[in-house]
């Protein structure tokens, strides 16, 4: 490269969602922007998201959907670009899309639309895409120099924009973390976020016989609760509402099942006593809960008690059968960890971030988007709204 080919007014590191838009944003502004990629290709996890669909935005976006140690930071870059601005654009492009529960968006046909619209306004607006360009040094003058596999390059404002530590498949790193750190930034710990439960104990077993079997449940731990499918699996518990609660749940910590959410068990198997009293609480579950699991539930908990006629048991011990299905109690040994983790909690310290700019307190010049930074949203949308939101905030003020 020569002295002026490898000059940028904005160098932003990550061709992700976040850094993809950011980079069309501000190319459109006549600034003249490169992404670098490390891997063979930008946007993968976005092909991969929503199961090949995308859940792209959320009709209902509040900070309350995020956790952030700060949670009025996400405040500023939310209003500043909403989920009506995305479907906006996403309609420009005439893409086809549905509404699914608690107003989760998805691509009626695929992912690839939702990458191929973010390429197709980097094309537009004339950003460079470098892939597989590891960066290996940033230092800092009056600008930024950035040393590569494929040379050195130079910029007036960097963008950060790589990313956590989900899905180490897609050759995730802790790149963003370790520059932020370089430039006197703060980061908060890490964990997975978005992530299936395991178990070591004797529910193990029960859930491999469980497997593939789901159902709607409200799982809760502390303060948090969540009502949304649950799914069996080989290893422990998976489905919406246990990759919710994975983001609050603590390790050692204990999680409730209310397995017959809106019913009062108490009250059902009471009046069953009066109005059918030859019928039993085997036949009575199996009405609300797959067959299969009654009969686990009933082999460890109840022995031969749901067999029996509903007039044989003491009502005391219906009121704590009752009270076992609302509230049962399972403790998880750990999560399935990174290798499956829709999101990383934790990042860059918002701290050390404007809300308004995304650009450092420490450093003039450079800016965190996205996932790398301490920002996680709930399932159904949230963390491309963020990226798409953050990106917006950086982009506006790089321009």
């Amino acid at each position: 490269m020569t002295q002026t080919e490898n000059y940028y007014d904005v160098i932003i590191v990550g061709g992700g969602a976040s850094g993809l838009f950011c980079a069309s944003l501000v190319g459109q502004c006549g600034l003249r922007v490169l992404v670098i990629e490390h891997t063979s290709k930008a946007g993968k996890k976005i092909l991969m998201s929503g199961g090949g669909r995308c859940n792209f935005t959320n009709l209902q976006v509040e900070a309350d959907n995020y956790i952030c140690a700060n949670p009025h930071f996400c405040k500023s870059a939310l209003n500043g670009y909403t989920q009506w601005d995305f479907i906006a654009l996403v309609d420009s492009y005439a893409i086809k899309w549905h509404e699914r529960d608690h107003g989760q968006l998805f691509c009626d046909n695929s992912a690839r639309e939702i990458l191929d619209m973010l390429l197709s306004e980097c094309g537009k607006a004339g950003v460079t895409i470098e892939t597989r360009c590891e960066v290996t040094q940033i230092t800092a003058g009056e600008g930024y120099t950035i040393e590569t596999g494929k040379g050195t390059l130079a910029s007036d404002k960097l963008v950060i924009a790589t990313g956590g530590l989900s899905i180490p498949t897609m050759h995730t790193t802790p790149f963003g973390y370790q520059i932020a750190e370089q430039f006197g930034m703060r980061v908060k710990s890490t964990r997975a976020g978005l992530v299936p439960f395991m178990f070591s104990d004797w529910f193990r077993e029960m859930s491999e016989k469980l497997s593939g079997i789901a159902i709607e449940v409200t799982i809760s731990t502390g303060k948090h609760a969540f009502t949304e499918n649950i799914l069996f699996t080989h290893r422990g518990l998976s489905g919406p509402a246990v990759l919710q609660l994975s983001n609050y749940w603590e390790p050692g910590e204990t999680v409730s099942i209310d397995l017959i959410p809106g019913d009062d068990l108490e009250q059902l198997f009471l009046e069953e006593k009066q109005t059918n009293p030859k019928s039993n609480l085997r036949q009575l579950l199996i009405q609300k809960l797959p067959k299969k699991l009654v009969d686990l539930l009933a082999q460890r908990y109840w022995n031969d008690e749901t067999a029996q006629s509903i007039t044989e048991i003491p009502n005391r011990r219906l009121t704590e059968i009752a009270h076992e299905l609302h509230h049962w109690e399972l403790k998880p040994a750990s999560t399935e960890g990174y290798r499956t983790a829709e999101v990383t909690l934790g990042g860059v310290d918002t701290d050390d971030l404007s809300s308004k700019t995304m650009e450092s307190k420490t450093q003039n010049g450079l800016y965190f988007i996205g996932e790398v930074v301490d920002v996680t949203g709930h399932l159904g949308g949230y963390n491309f709204q963020w990226a798409w939101s953050s990106a917006h905030a950086a982009a506006k003020d790089l321009c």
